[in-house]
Formats: C-alpha cells, structure tokens, sequence
C-alpha cells in the first residue's frame, strides 16, 4: 500500500492551493488538515517537525504582525515555540506536506517533488 500524503492547508493561502494542485495533477490525493481550523497539539506538531528535520523556529512566520507585535526579538526554548504556534497557528509556514516519516514546506510547491 503507498503511504498517504498529507496537506497542512490553508485554502487562503495561495502557495497552499498551489502545492495541493501540484499534488493533485501528480495523482495524489492528500489527506487535507486545515490547521487553522482544526490545530495540531503540541505532540502532533512536534512529529511534524521531526518528519521536517526541523525545530519549530524555522517553521514561523516571521511577517505575520501577531509576531512582529509579541513574539520578536524575544527568545523561547523550542517546547515554548511549540506552544506558541499551538496557540497562535496562523504563525505556522504552510503548507507542510508530509508522506510516511518524510516532509517538506511546500515553499516553492515544487519542494513537493522530493516526496513524489
């Protein structure tokens, strides 16, 4: 059976939509996780960054103005980043599309690939 694909979507977003597209034309139909809607908890949020190899600063969105109001220029161990993004998920980077123990931030969408 081939693992499944999933989205973390925001249908606002254009590289969102972008990104499912490019799945979709590949013949990938993702499971679709609106986070802004339906937000990850601290635990499924710190999977999503082990698939990325990543630590959750460098999945903020630094230009959105809830960060430049509250959280610039301030430090956070990567459990309180984790929180905050929980709390605040429109500072997640999206979309974040993940298959099996892999995943990518679909900015450009053609990060995509290596997961095809």
């Amino acid at each position: 059976m081939a693992e499944k694909f999933e989205i973390y979507h925001n249908p606002r977003c254009s590289k969102s939509r972008q990104t499912l597209k490019l799945l979709r034309d590949n013949g990938i139909e993702p499971v679709i996780i609106e986070y802004l809607k339906d937000t990850p908890t601290a635990a499924e949020l710190k999977k999503v960054l082990a698939k990325l190899h990543l630590n959750s600063p460098d999945i903020i969105r630094k230009g959105e103005q809830i960060y430049k109001d509250r959280f610039k220029n301030l430090d956070f161990t990567d459990d309180e980043w984790v929180d905050i993004l929980v709390e605040n998920p429109k500072l997640i980077e999206r979309p974040i599309v993940l298959k099996g123990n892999k995943g990518v931030i679909g900015r450009p969408p053609e990060n995509i690939e290596t997961l095809l």
